[in-house]
């Protein structure tokens, strides 16, 4: 099964992404552990893109994709932005960065998915959870 959604840059539709899983988890009752840690990782990655990637502009959207197998679930959220670094993501662990507001969300997608990627330099995230 696959399913995707697109809208413009706007934080009040991180709304739209909860949305989108809420109906993932109701057609295919994830265990809760597993529906957590997308709900973070996609709201993570979307609010990203909306403020890193596309800076608010209402005139750049960004898409969420969501692909199911027997094995994983897998997303993409990808933006219109010019992509980043992220190879060299501070790592907000570390106690000069442990009071710094930003810099979480791609720590937590890393550590909450079993599997994720970066591609078109950065402009795309992929992460990927066993069921």
């Amino acid at each position: 099964m696959e399913s995707k959604i697109e809208f413009i840059s706007e934080k009040i539709n991180l709304n739209k992404a909860e949305k989108f899983v809420e109906e993932i988890n109701k057609e295919f009752n994830l265990s809760e552990v597993v529906y957590g840690n997308i709900l973070v990782s996609v709201t993570e990655a979307v609010n990203n893109a909306i403020l890193h990637g596309n800076k608010l502009d209402k005139t750049k959207n960004v898409g969420l994709e969501c692909e199911i197998s027997k094995k994983e679930i897998s997303f993409k959220v990808s933006d219109d932005g010019q992509g980043f670094d992220f190879d060299n993501i501070p790592d907000p662990t570390l106690p000069e960065n442990i009071e710094k507001l930003n810099g979480r969300g791609v720590f937590l997608i890393k550590n909450l998915s079993d599997k994720m990627e970066f591609f078109n330099n950065g402009s795309v995230i992929e992460f990927k959870f066993n069921i």
